[in-house]
Order: structure tokens, then sequence, then C-alpha cells
């Protein structure tokens, strides 16, 4: 939890993000002809488009795995003021008067 919460502090800190949840999780994998069980955390990252390759970028320079999982979704839709606010804090410089949502 360490390490997901220092990821996830990084990429709020540095605008990457405007939200990061983190989900304990028990995950088995395959690496390296061997079979996994680890106890991990899964992060879902709330960021924009033209952020994603900064946001693979900086969790692949912290994280601890030699190939972290680090996928993204298209989002088609939602909740207008919520996406706003995304936009709005995973801004380079945040906009002045922008109200604050969670």
């Amino acid at each position: 939890m360490r390490e997901a919460k220092k990821i996830a502090r990084h990429l709020i800190e540095k605008r990457l993000a405007a939200c990061v949840n983190m989900f304990p999780i028990a995950s088995v994998y395959r690496w390296e002809g061997r079979v996994c069980e680890e106890r991990e955390v899964a992060l879902s990252v709330k960021t924009t488009t033209r952020r994603v390759k900064d946001v693979i970028k900086e969790v692949r320079k912290m994280h601890s795995y030699e190939m972290p999982c680090i996928i993204s979704y298209k989002i088609s839709g939602g909740d207008r003021d919520y996406l706003d606010w995304v936009s709005a804090e995973t801004a380079c410089e945040r906009r002045a008067g922008t109200k604050k949502h969670l």
C-alpha cells in the first residue's frame, strides 16, 4: 500500500490525475514461467486522454515491478461536472474559479 500511496500522491501533485482510487486485491498470474500469487493494490487513475502518456511514464518510473499493469479506458460519457473537474485538475495551470467536486 505504501508504494501505491506514493505513486497516487505523486500523480496528484504533478496534476497528472484529478483522483486516484486504491483497491487492495489478490492476484494470481504467470511470470517468467511460474504461477505467482500476490497481494497488490490496483490504482484507478482519473485523468484526461492528453495526460495518459505522462501518467504511464511516471508510473513506470516509480513502480517496483519490471512491467506494471497499466491500461487505459476511453470514457464515452459521464457526469459533465465531474468530467470538467477532472479536466480542470489535470490542466497544467488550474483555472481560477473552478469548483471543487468529489
